[in-house]
């Protein structure tokens, strides 16, 4: 299985906005993906509800990553709090969907004082369970790694790994060179109004 913030930003490419294209185009599709990511056994098959409730997880996961307001489903989940030794155990708090924000700045459990670390798991199986999976990974400090392309007609998911997290852009050739070249034409177009504009009033 892949690392978590990995199966998060290939669960949001799985829609290309440029090519305008969508792996999950179906609950049969869903299940596929699910189950090439071993999030899923071969047994389980996925309903049209399912493929609902992950449409709106990655859309929930995309709007968070751009610093919307995110409306994720309910998934089963719960926080236990992993020991010392990283196994995780029962903890205190119980949740039923993922909230990224909530996550990053919420008061610790009482359990972290005691050594432990407060994290989301899913609580039932088959494909509810594997997306249970995609959402707790939104979790913990690989989030921050986390984001989508500033450019709007791309929007493609990518884990910063510079020094600083200061990329923008999927990549700075392609969306990097599309974004600035539009800001530079609006900045250029604006300053042929405003001169225009002061040619009329002369």
């Amino acid at each position: 299985m892949l690392a978590p913030p990995e199966i998060v930003r290939d669960f949001l490419n799985t829609l290309d906005l440029e090519a305008d294209t969508d792996e999950l185009a179906s609950p049969a599709e869903l299940a596929v993906w699910l189950r090439e990511h071993r999030l899923i056994g071969p047994p389980d098959r996925a309903t049209d509800d399912d493929l609902v409730t992950a449409l709106a997880l990655r859309e929930g996961l995309r709007a968070a990553l751009r610093g919307e307001a995110a409306d994720l489903p309910v998934l089963p989940l719960r926080v236990a709090m992993s020991g010392r030794n990283g196994t995780p155990r029962p903890g205190t708090l119980r949740s039923r969907t993922a909230q990224p924000s909530a996550a990053r700045s919420g008061t610790p459990p009482p359990d972290a004082a005691r050594g432990g670390t407060p994290e989301l798991v899913a609580v039932e199986g088959g494909v509810r369970g594997g997306l249970a999976v995609i959402a707790a990974a939104v979790t913990g400090r690989s989030w921050d790694r986390l984001k989508v392309c500033a450019e709007i007609t791309c929007q493609w998911a990518f884990i910063d790994a510079s020094k600083n997290r200061s990329r923008s852009w999927c990549s700075m050739r392609v969306c990097g060179n599309r974004t600035k070249t539009r800001a530079y034409r609006a900045r250029k177009q604006g300053s042929r109004r405003l001169q225009g504009s002061n040619t009329d009033t002369v």
